[in-house]
């Protein structure tokens, strides 16, 4: 193993030898490489006639560029987003999204987080997590209703052991807090370390936790750790910020897992993806909220995982896009940004009101029915007695409509593209075609 791996593992080993133990066998031989980096940082700070150690083209003291690109760029210098980015992200947007979360977290306050780590989207921060805390043959308890992406990320890749539990209730009134409980807690008599994703707004059916909720489930993840099994709570958040409905818990559950116990390790991965509506800019976070048994260590346990993660960023990707998080920054200090989103977020909403308001009419009744739902870009029908797979061909074939079959069941339709007048239309081919299907 590498000096510095081994350096890095006894600095967290030290600081809470469970987080260690927690840690993929991948995880614990990562480190973030000094070498070329190094020396190239030193040099930029001390090197001031001249510095012959970075790996891009320069003229005149300034970034070689092409016109033909840097044409389509305004405002901002090609110094500022042609070079590449640290492995760890730019600083400045590192610190000033640290700074959001505790600003859109209130739970978080008096808590001490890492610095988040720069991905390229929150894919690229889900498979990160997967290498750094993912063994083969590790239990990860996910809903029957998931993001597709978890298999490939979590079982193709890293050969986890994936558990399920019900989401909704038979009568689809609520999240099944208490499948979640039985089967999670059953795991984790069994294995010595639990994973789970916590996925709200949640993908595909876009239900979030009520407040008595998310306190629940807290309480049921730190009952575990208590217990003696090591729990690894990631909070997929790819959807953080589109809560829409008054009694839905407005914060992340990492908020209220960070720093709660030495066996509960919480991580957050969230974005700009879908919370600033720049898909494109494949801009994402992961950050830690551990314990350590002598407070003075956490500094330390922070960084030392920061730099297991960006070693991982820098064997795979190198670095996230330098453009899309200069673009970022420069937009979360400009005084129309809160403004702007506040107004995407209210149009989103009432798209969301919309559906619940047309789905009111018993005419769909006999035709399916809705799962619960209050935030996020999605909601999810469950159909009667047509198979999921054959109804989206025929809404495809005949009437140009497209949605996404999940199972044999479930249709997922994305209202976040769907304008209002086109709610009441979707829904009402979405029947047609159901009956079309049981006339055959």
């Amino acid at each position: 193993m590498n000096a510095i791996a081994k350096e890095l593992n006894a600095i967290v080993s030290q600081a809470n030898p469970h987080v260690f133990d927690m840690l993929s066998d991948m995880g614990k031989a990562l480190f973030f490489p000094k070498g070329i980096l190094s020396q190239s940082a030193e040099a930029k700070a001390r090197a001031h006639k001249i510095n012959a150690t970075i790996g891009i083209a320069k003229q005149g003291g300034h970034v070689l560029n092409l016109p033909a690109v840097t044409r389509y760029i305004s405002g901002i210098e090609p110094d500022e987003y042609l070079p590449y980015a640290p492995s760890f992200g730019l600083p400045g947007l590192r610190e000033q999204w640290k700074k959001d979360l505790y600003e859109k977290n209130p739970s978080l306050a008096g808590k001490e987080i890492s610095l988040p780590v720069v991905t390229s989207g929150i894919t690229h921060g889900v498979s990160v997590v997967s290498d750094m805390w993912v063994n083969q043959g590790d239990v990860i308890v996910l809903p029957d209703m998931m993001w597709g992406n978890y298999n490939m990320t979590f079982t193709v890749r890293n050969q986890a052991k994936i558990v399920h539990y019900k989401a909704f209730d038979d009568a689809l009134t609520q999240f099944n807090i208490d499948d979640f409980e039985s089967v999670i807690t059953a795991e984790a008599a069994r294995n010595d370390k639990i994973i789970t994703i916590l996925n709200f707004p949640h993908n595909p059916s876009g239900y979030s936790l009520s407040r008595q909720e998310a306190d629940r489930v807290a309480e049921i993840l730190l009952t575990i750790a208590q217990s003696g099994t090591h729990v690894v709570a990631v909070c997929d958040d790819a959807y953080f910020g589109l809560f829409f409905e008054e009694e839905t818990s407005k914060e992340s559950l990492f908020a209220k897992l960070a720093g709660k116990h030495e066996r509960l390790a919480a991580i957050k991965l969230d974005g700009a993806t879908k919370e600033d509506y720049v898909w494109g800019f494949r801009v994402g976070f992961i950050t830690y909220g551990m314990t350590a048994a002598d407070p003075a260590m956490m500094n330390h346990l922070n960084q030392s995982l920061e730099k297991k993660t960006a070693g991982c960023i820098r064997g795979n990707i190198s670095n996230a896009s330098h453009l899309g998080q200069t673009i970022l920054l420069k937009a979360m200090a400009d005084p129309e940004y809160h403004p702007q989103k506040q107004e995407k977020f209210n149009l989103l909403q009432q798209r969301a009101a919309r559906i619940k308001t047309v789905l009111k009419d018993p005419a769909y009744r006999s035709g399916f029915d809705v799962y619960p739902f209050n935030s996020g870009y999605f909601m999810c029908i469950r159909l009667k007695d047509v198979d999921a797979e054959q109804l989206r061909l025929h809404l495809l074939d005949k009437y140009g409509v497209g949605l996404i079959a999940i199972g044999d069941r479930n249709i997922r339709v994305a209202f976040s593209c769907l304008e209002e007048t086109d709610v009441k239309p979707l829904f009402d081919i979405v029947m047609q075609g159901i009956s079309d299907l049981r006339a055959v």
